[in-house]
């Protein structure tokens, strides 16, 4: 893909939208949102538009950290793969990149699920590896707490490679069904794993031929230094939160840094921070709509939302007065990246209900709010610069934000030249312009083969 053309992913976090209140709005849907009906209408617009892919997020739990949540914001979800299963379906050309945890699962099971929605959708699915870090999570899988920081990601490390070789364990011609001969196989072209270190035994092959793209795309939203390692080492594409221009070339740079580190060059790895649109027909009506949806907010699920990325429950102190001592970033449990940016902002003089309100209103990411051509410019101007390689698109209201980013913004984009008209044939690799991973048993093979 040109680098003249920006990746665009639209992104599943609450089915009404990403405001962690937006079902109280008057245009949110209700019981639809356990339906395919619903994801089919978004999806279909999306891939009108030519989107490169639908990003879902995902929880294994219930929020409700601190006990405030469950009542107002339990946000419900249906299981990603299955509905991408579906949707795949009824859609020929978009992507799907699907949220799953390395901390609660096998790796086969991984490795078997993945592989399976690549060859149902041709190719169109990507791998976003998550370490869970909510207690709420750790609970319904036999635990009393959450695994280490440093544990979930050491074993993430390990559950990627070993995934990675139960794809490679079927080189890509290692089927043959021929019916004269009786052969199925090549059975010289099948491969055990026989994988035995410290978080996990996995004899293999897997029992389901290599996926269509070799790998599916492996994306990583990490953000604490664990993280970024473990997205230079593995990930393809990188979900970041990054605040401003500035903030999003010295991220990139430091990126490369650690890319290199593990031989990858900078074109290995795009970069997709998220951004919050809403679109109106002028900026003052986008700053009523941000506002209104201001409105729905509650202090008791705001403040428990700030409690979870804090990691202290602040509904003990006066919500008016200032933030209490946090833990230490580089020793906390929890999701580091978010209390970074809890940590920053606590450092403006803000009061508990005041930074409550600007996290669960706005939640971490930039607002890009205008006319259509007011928020392709912001999009424009991160793009061009190298800041960012494409965009996360976080709506506050589901459907409309949704569908009036397609039906607006992107216009303007292709008329500038900056996104696709018409889907290019292929993977979404290749439409994302990352090469397809070469098979390891077959390049160690051919290694042996002409050193003998």
């Amino acid at each position: 893909m040109s680098r003249r053309s920006m990746i665009l992913a639209a992104f599943f976090y609450n089915p009404q939208g990403d405001h962690r209140l937006s079902w109280r709005h008057p245009r949110a849907p209700r019981h639809e949102i356990f339906g395919l009906d619903y994801y089919r209408r978004l999806a279909e617009a999306a891939e009108r538009a030519k989107l490169d892919t639908i990003f879902i997020a995902d929880h294994l739990g219930v929020w409700n950290t601190f006990g405030s949540g469950l009542a107002h914001y339990a946000n419900p979800r249906l299981e990603p793969l299955s509905l991408v299963s579906a949707l795949s379906a009824i859609t020929k050309n978009i992507g799907f990149m699907v949220t799953a945890s390395s901390s609660y699962t096998e790796p086969f099971n991984t490795a078997r699920m993945f592989a399976s929605i690549d060859h149902i959708s041709n190719g169109r699915v990507g791998w976003n590896v998550v370490t869970t870090a909510l207690e709420e999570e750790a609970v319904n899988f036999g635990r009393d707490s959450n695994i280490d920081h440093a544990l979930r990601y050491e074993r993430a490390a390990e559950f990627l490679r070993v995934t990675k070789a139960l794809w490679d364990s079927w080189e890509d011609d290692a089927l043959i069904i021929d019916k004269t001969s009786g052969l199925f196989a090549n059975d010289e072209y099948i491969h055990y794993l026989n994988h035995h270190e410290k978080h996990f035994k996995v004899r293999g092959p897997l029992n389901i031929p290599r996926p269509p793209q070799g790998y599916p795309v492996i994306v990583q939203a990490g953000s604490s230094d664990a993280g970024k390692n473990l997205a230079a080492a593995h990930a393809e594409v990188h979900f970041a939160i990054l605040r401003n221009e500035a903030q999003g070339l010295a991220y990139r740079a430091d990126m490369n840094d650690r890319m290199a580190k593990f031989g990858r060059t900078s074109d290995s790895l795009k970069l997709i921070p998220g951004i919050l649109p809403i679109v109106a027909g002028s900026a003052s009506e986008a700053q009523e709509k941000q506002e209104y949806l201001e409105t729905l907010m509650l202090d008791a699920v705001a403040i428990d939302l700030l409690s979870s990325w804090a990691g202290v429950d602040l509904s003990v102190y006066p919500p008016d007065g200032p933030i209490p001592e946090l833990p230490d970033v580089g020793t906390f449990n929890g999701w580091r990246t978010w209390l970074a940016l809890v940590k920053d902002d606590a450092n403006k003089g803000l009061s508990i209900r005041q930074l409550a309100r600007k996290i669960a209103n706005t939640g971490s990411v930039p607002l890009v709010a205008g006319t259509p051509s007011q928020v392709a410019d912001q999009l424009e101007a991160w793009f061009i610069s190298g800041a960012a390689d494409g965009y996360n698109l976080m709506f506050p209201l589901l459907p409309d934000d949704w569908m009036n980013f397609m039906q607006t913004v992107v216009p303007e984009l292709q008329r500038r030249g900056l996104f696709r008209t018409e889907y290019e044939p292929g993977t979404l690799r290749d439409r994302l312009g990352l090469a397809r991973p070469r098979n390891s048993f077959a390049t160690a093979r051919e290694t042996a083969e002409a050193s003998a």
